[in-house]
C-alpha cells in the first residue's frame, strides 16, 4: 500500500465547492456537538482548506437539535441534515455523504474519540492519490472484553474476508468524494467502508491516530452489536465468494454433499450385496437421503440467486467493473465511454 494504483477512474474536469467534507452522525450528543464544531473549524481553517461540516441529527431526543441550529446560523460552513426519525449511524452517515460536495469525505464520530486535529493528516495522505486513507486507532482505552478484543476479532476476520488489509475498518476515514458518493450503502455497512471501496479497486492505505476517551456523554456501544457484525462479515465473505457468482459458492457446496451422499450410499450398497446387510432402514442411509436433499437445495438456491443477481444488475444498470482508461491508436474514433452490456464478470 506505499503508492496508489486506484482502479477507480475520477471524473473528468469535474469541480467541487470546496476541498473536504466533513460528515458527523449525532445521535444525543448535545455534551459534545459544540466542541466538536469548535475543534473541526480550527483544525480546518488552520491547514487553509475550503471545507464544509455536515451533522446528521439522528433522530435525537436531547438539545442536539436545537444546538445544530444554533451553530448552523452563525456558521456558513456548517451544514444540519435532520433526519425524520432515529435510523442507525450508518443510515445517517450515508445522508450526510449524499448531501457532501467536497472534493474529499471525512467520516468520523461526533463524541470526539476521532480528533479533529488529526484530520489535516488523513487530507495530506489522500491528496498523494489514494481513494481512501484510513485511521487507525492507537493505544484504545475502551473496555478490553466489551469493545477492544471484539474488534480485534472482526478486523481479522474482515480482512481476511475482504483481502483488504486495513487494520482497523471502522471509524476515521477520509474518502474521495465521487467514491463516497457512489456508495450504495446498506444499514452497518459502514463498518465495511474500507473493504467496499478496495473491492471496487480503490487504492487504500492507513495512517496512525490516537483513541482518546469520549469527550462526554454516553457510549451508543453495546455488545449486540459485535452480533451484527458478525452477520456482516458472513454476508462480506458471500459477496466475495467465487467472483460474486453465487452459482459457483452453491454449486460447489451442493458438489461435495452430493459427493459424501454417494459415498455412504456405495458403502451400504457393498454391505447390502456382499454381507447381506439390509439398507433401506439404516440411519447411514437416511442421512445419505438428507443429503441428496440437501444438496438439491443448495443447486437450487445458487440458480435462483444468480437469477436475481442478473435481473438486478439488468435493472439498475450495475457493471461488474470500471473502465480506468481507453487505449487506442489516434485514427480510432467513437469510442464508447462505458460498454453497453458485458456477459462476463472479472
Amino acid at each position: 500500500m506505499s503508492t496508489p494504483e486506484s482502479h477507480i477512474p475520477a471524473p473528468e474536469a469535474e469541480t467541487f465547492p470546496v476541498e473536504v467534507s466533513i460528515v458527523t452522525p449525532m445521535h444525543n450528543e448535545e455534551l459534545c456537538v459544540r466542541e466538536f464544531h469548535r475543534r473541526m473549524g480550527a483544525a480546518l481553517s488552520g491547514m487553509g482548506a475550503s471545507y464544509e461540516i455536515i451533522l446528521v441529527n439522528d433522530g435525537s431526543t436531547d438539545a442536539t437539535p436545537e444546538i445544530i441550529r444554533e451553530l448552523a446560523a452563525a456558521d456558513p460552513h456548517l451544514l444540519g441534515v435532520f433526519l425524520a426519525r432515529n435510523r442507525g449511524q450508518c443510515t445517517a452517515i450515508y445522508a450526510g455523504i449524499q448531501h457532501s460536495r467536497g472534493r474529499y469525505v471525512v467520516i468520523m464520530d461526533g463524541d470526539l474519540q476521532h480528533p479533529p486535529e488529526e484530520v489535516p493528516s488523513l487530507i495530506e495522505k489522500i491528496r498523494q492519490g489514494y481513494d481512501l486513507v484510513k485511521g487507525v486507532r492507537q493505544k484504545r482505552q475502551e473496555s478490553l472484553l466489551l469493545r477492544r478484543i471484539p474488534s480485534l476479532i472482526a478486523n481479522y476476520l474482515m480482512r481476511a474476508t475482504s483481502k483488504c488489509d486495513i487494520h482497523d475498518m471502522g471509524g476515521l476515514s477520509i474518502i474521495k468524494g465521487e467514491v463516497a458518493r457512489g456508495l450504495k450503502l446498506r444499514e452497518g455497512q459502514h463498518r465495511l467502508i474500507p473493504a467496499l471501496v478496495y473491492s471496487q479497486g480503490g487504492a487504500v492505505c492507513e495512517v496512525p491516530t490516537s483513541a482518546p476517551p469520549r469527550f462526554a456523554g454516553k457510549s451508543h456501544y453495546g455488545i449486540g452489536r459485535s452480533i451484527d457484525v458478525l452477520f456482516d462479515i458472513v454476508l462480506l465473505w458471500f459477496q466475495n465468494s467465487y467472483k460474486q457468482r453465487p452459482v459457483y459458492l452453491f454449486g460447489r457446496i451442493s458438489l461435495w454433499l452430493f459427493m459424501v451422499a454417494s459415498l455412504i450410499m456405495c458403502w451400504l450398497l457393498y454391505g447390502k450385496v456382499f454381507l447381506g446387510e439390509h439398507m433401506g432402514t439404516r440411519p447411514p442411509f437416511l442421512g445419505a437421503v438428507l443429503l441428496y436433499l440437501s444438496s438439491l437445495g443448495f443447486m437450487s438456491t445458487g440458480l435462483i440467486l444468480e437469477v436475481l443477481v442478473n435481473t438486478h444488475d439488468a435493472v439498475s444498470g450495475n457493471m461488474p467493473f470500471k473502465v480506468r482508461e481507453l487505449v487506442h491508436g489516434e485514427t480510432r474514433t467513437g469510442l464508447p465511454t462505458a460498454p453497453d452490456s458485458c456477459s462476463c464478470k472479472d
